[in-house]
């Protein structure tokens, strides 16, 4: 196929034959994807909540990369809460299935400040299907036997703070570096898990009654790899309405747009496009979209429905 080459250098990057790559999931709606990051937000909204988020990137190439995450968090006091994420990523015969467990304890200072901290812990389940796949240069022994790792324990930390206008945090969601490897190969090709770190935060910024201004980031960092970072504003309209756009540098700008349906409701779209060379074979972009619903089962009340 046209692409192939293409896909097998990409799964090539992805199974760390190339060495330290950004291995963890990029989403541009990021903010609302915390908990898949940071298990300190486990309850930060203090009602129980619900996300589902698809992302499509590079749309247009054969075996592009796909992310689908549900997840689900919830307090179960004023200082504990807990949730649960599950997130399947997929490119060209790569897959990886994360599900992960969280719990977060938090402490309340005055004015509504609040300081959580996180520990997260699960499996992830690793498969490349190498054997299926159509190779420039046949006869490579690194693609002569398929990898199924179907149990990669993990554990992961972080820490966040909140407040109505503002938050910050970090966090580290894999400690450990699990071994990827091709057994019986004479290359001896060798992957691992690389660990990532996190730095998060924004600011809301009232312009009026009607308009707010919410500009935040986040740093991604894994050792012997340059810094990931995107920067994003968006337009808070009548607290219903969110429009901005993003720009990850060095890699791609995007635009998105959200709408609270209800007071409950909320859904999101995004779309990205590469800034890099493989925009010559990328017209259709990333698409990107995202649902969340809160439960307040009669009690409870959101912290800051509106903003983090």
């Amino acid at each position: 196929m046209k692409f192939k080459k293409y896909i097998l250098f990409i799964t090539v990057m992805l199974l760390g034959i190339a060495a330290h790559a950004q291995q963890e999931t990029m989403y541009t709606q990021y903010m609302n994807q915390l908990l898949s990051i940071n298990p300190a937000y486990a309850g930060a909204k203090g009602v129980t909540s619900a996300s589902i988020i698809a992302r499509e990137q590079w749309t247009g190439w054969e075996g592009n990369p796909s992310t689908q995450t549900i997840y689900v968090h919830s307090p179960l006091n004023n200082e504990t809460g807990v949730g649960a994420s599950i997130v399947n990523d997929k490119i060209g015969p790569v897959s990886k299935t994360d599900i992960y467990g969280d719990y977060s304890y938090t402490i309340t200072y005055p004015n509504k400040v609040y300081l959580s901290f996180g520990l997260k812990a699960g499996v992830s389940f690793y498969q490349a299907q190498l054997t299926n796949m159509t190779l420039t240069e046949p006869g490579d022994p690194s693609f002569a036997v398929d990898i199924a790792r179907n149990f990669m324990p993990n554990a992961g930390v972080g820490v966040y703070l909140s407040s109505p206008s503002y938050y910050l945090g970090l966090a580290v969601p894999k400690l450990i570096s699990n071994k990827i490897t091709i057994e019986d190969v004479a290359s001896g090709a060798v992957s691992k898990q690389s660990i990532h770190a996190f730095f998060m935060g924004g600011y809301v910024f009232d312009i009026n009654r009607f308009f707010k201004f919410k500009p935040y980031f986040m740093v991604r960092g894994t050792l012997n790899s340059p810094l990931s970072i995107d920067l994003t504003g968006q337009f808070v309209i009548f607290e219903r309405l969110w429009l901005g756009g993003t720009y990850r540098f060095g890699n791609a700008f995007g635009i998105m747009a959200q709408v609270k349906v209800s007071d409950q409701l909320k859904i999101g779209y995004a779309f990205d496009y590469t800034t890099t060379a493989l925009s010559s074979y990328n017209a259709g972009g990333t698409h990107e979209v995202f649902i969340e619903f809160d439960f307040s089962f009669g009690r409870g009340r959101v912290r800051s429905p509106r903003y983090f």
